[in-house]
């Protein structure tokens, strides 16, 4: 597909830009606004491919939990292995999409490698995440930076608190998770692991408050996030952070997602997928 489409729908999904300006837009790349809905349908998120693990899997356990956030009650879905035990723990960060089916089967993977995982919605305080995609952007559109932050920290602390998790936690995200999983590491000292997929970068003063090991994941034609891997890059070693960087060459943001049509990247997806999971393992075993 071409690259001027991809970045046109990657601004449209995080400046945003209005769908009619986006569509008329995107008219002048295809020919035409009937070529142009066609190709919309193709970029958009396609839930039919989101479970790669059954909801009813045999060898898992899930459900639906709550626990307090900040002046809300926030809700989750959370996923471990089905044999009692105390488990490494992980908070998934979902993307600017919201608790999609998606998310949810990321989810249920972390469990089946072994860990227990939870997802927090960060549409909570509005009912959860809505179907209809005009409404969803404009929950995130009004969410409150700083108590969406402490909604999910305090994911971290529900999990810890849960009989059983091991009380070592780690969190992984994507997108908008990405950069939310970034803030957690800075903001959450006994954070041993975060992974964050293509996420905004912090500030570098921040930085030397990271005491997590990080494992960074970019796709090679994402010229947006990867302007600030500099800067990121260089006051992780002034910190001493210990860190791992890559950066997967031709992906598109949102690589990992195999719901997201062109700009999902099955050999990129499944090596840091990988390599996620050896970290998880080795930090939080």
């Amino acid at each position: 597909m071409d690259q001027r489409i991809i970045n046109l729908f990657d601004e449209y999904t995080h400046v945003p830009l209005k769908r009619d300006v986006f569509l008329q837009r995107l008219a002048k790349l295809t020919g035409s606004m009937t070529a142009a809905l066609a190709v919309l349908s193709t970029l958009e998120l396609n839930y039919a491919h989101a479970q790669t693990v059954a909801s009813q899997d045999d060898r898992i356990l899930t459900e639906r939990v709550t626990y307090p956030g900040s002046d809300t009650t926030m809700k989750g879905y959370l996923a471990r292995p089905k044999a009692n035990g105390k488990y490494g723990s992980v908070v998934v960060i979902h993307e600017n999409r919201g608790l999609n089916p998606h998310i949810e089967d990321v989810t249920r993977r972390l469990a089946l490698a072994g860990f227990l995982a939870m997802a927090p919605d960060a549409l909570s305080a509005a009912g959860g995440t809505p179907t209809d995609e005009t409404q969803m952007r404009e929950l995130f559109g009004k969410l409150d930076a700083e108590k969406t932050k402490q909604n999910f920290l305090k994911g971290l602390d529900y999990l810890k608190s849960r009989p059983d998790s091991n009380g070592k936690l780690g969190c992984v995200g994507f997108c908008w998770g990405g950069a939310m999983a970034n803030q957690l590491a800075v903001n959450y000292p006994d954070l041993k692991a975060a992974v964050p997929f293509y996420g905004r970068q912090p500030e570098a003063a921040d930085v030397p408050k990271i005491k997590a090991a990080m494992l960074l994941h970019y796709g090679g034609m994402d010229e947006r996030i990867n302007a600030g891997i500099p800067a990121y890059e260089e006051a992780l070693k002034k910190a001493n952070v210990p860190y791992k960087l890559y950066v997967y060459e031709g992906a598109q943001h949102a690589f990992h997602n195999d719901t997201a049509g062109p700009r999902y990247n099955e050999a990129a997806a499944k090596l840091a997928w990988d390599r996620t999971i050896a970290l998880f393992k080795e930090k939080l075993a």
